[in-house]
Parts: C-alpha cells; structure tokens; sequence
C-alpha cells in the first residue's frame, strides 16, 4: 500500500477521476464529499479507501476526518484540495449569498484543508499540496465576477504558502483548468449566465476539458521527486481561446 492520499470534492468530475487513479496505484486514500453516495458508487477497490462526509467549510470536521484516515493509514503525502463551486451570475444581480457561497468553499476550504496537513508535512520536511483552482484564477470571464475572485484568491494563498514552506521542502502547487466537462455548471441559478456560457461552449466546437486529463496533470506534479516542484499547470481544450 501506497501513502495516504487526501482528496476533497471526491464525488464527481476532477476529485472522482484522481480517486480512480490513485485507487489504481494501490494509494490509501481518503476521499472526502458532501455526497458520498456517490463516492461509494463509483468503481474503486474500497480496501484501503476511507470515505468521509464532510463540508471543507467546517474546519473541525474536516480535520477529524483527516485525522481518523492518519490514524489508520499514516501521514497524508498528498493533499488535493478539490472542493469548489462555480455560481456564475452578473454582479448587479446575483444574489450575495452565492458570492459568499463560493469564498467560503473555493478559498476557506483550501485554507482550511492546508492549515490541517502542513505542520506535520513542516515536521516531516515531505508532503504535498496540490489546490485545483481555474484559468479563472489568472484571467477575467464574463459572468465569473465573484468566482474569478476566489480562484484569484486560490493563485495567491497558494503562491504565498508555497514561499513559505518550501524551505522545509513541502511542495504546494496549483493545477488550473479550463473550461470542463463536470458538474459545476449545475449549480448556477441565473439562466442568462447559462446560455451564455454554452454559447461560449459552442465556439469551442462544443468540446471542454474531460476532466481525467486534470487528474493526469495532478499525477504529473505528485510524481515527480520530491525535490522537485511543478508550481503550475494550466490546462484546457485545445480549442479553447481564453
């Protein structure tokens, strides 16, 4: 068996991909969702695979969860925050909470999952971080105001934290996707903000990201020695323009 594995938002598209792949690779793993029905469905050899039901938001949960799988498993060597949402909508109309909504996960959550890991990570001078965020979180969309500031947000905690501890020769980096194929556009409430994005979508041929290529992008940095850090990948479909 292979080092703990720690993943957040496991229960579909990115997260659900590198479960599958590590569980491959004979990883222990700990895969965390608030949906973990789905986790169960998805078709992995459970041996050494633990399932929490957790909200990144939730700091005490979160760190309860890792620290059962820690107890079992020994230390996490990789963290792959995962968690997120996307609510697109118009500034001028969007409903507040949904702002508030996506700061809480998309930044907070990445904050938190990394504050729980990186002491003994500091200790051991090994572990992993690697925070999904988005080309999001380096260029402007139309609709993606308050997104676009968290995953903004999401490029300079972790640009940040990776000065800090890559003395202690702890990795962080960053995998930034493009438009997917996940379900991150369900979640959206404003119907303009939809067409407009599968308009966009169609200027690409109708083609996004299938998002096991993000996972092979996060295996590409994890696999590489320790002492050595890819800080960013930016990945998207070829025919995708911005």
């Amino acid at each position: 068996m292979k080092p703990l594995i720690v993943i957040t938002g496991a229960s579909s598209g990115f997260g659900a991909e590198m479960a599958k792949m590590f569980n491959a690779q004979n990883h222990a793993l700990l895969l965390i969702a608030r949906r973990v029905d789905k986790i169960k469905a998805l078709p992995l050899d459970f041996t050494n695979v633990r399932v929490a039901s957790a909200d990144v938001t939730d700091r005490v949960a979160l760190k309860a969860a890792i620290d059962q799988a820690v107890a079992e498993f020994g230390p996490v060597d990789l963290l792959v925050n995962n968690a997120g949402v996307m609510l697109l909508g118009n500034v001028t109309l969007q409903d507040p909470a949904q702002w508030q909504q996506m700061l809480n996960v998309n930044v907070m959550g990445v904050l938190n999952g990394m504050q729980i890991v990186l002491p003994d990570m500091i200790v051991r001078e090994s572990g992993t971080i690697i925070n999904i965020s988005s080309l999001a979180g380096k260029k402007t969309f139309v609709n993606h105001a308050a997104y676009v500031a968290s995953k903004f947000g999401v490029h300079g905690l972790s640009e940040t934290i990776r000065e800090e501890v890559s003395g202690h020769n702890v990795r962080v980096a960053m995998v930034a996707p493009g438009a997917a194929e996940t379900e991150l556009l369900g979640h959206t409430t404003d119907t303009q903000a939809i067409k407009d994005y599968d308009g966009w979508k169609q200027t690409m041929g109708g083609v996004t990201l299938d998002p096991k290529h993000v996972a092979e992008a996060v295996n590409f940095i994890y696999q590489m020695p320790q002492s050595v850090n890819v800080r960013e990948i930016d990945i998207a479909a070829t025919r995708q323009d911005s």
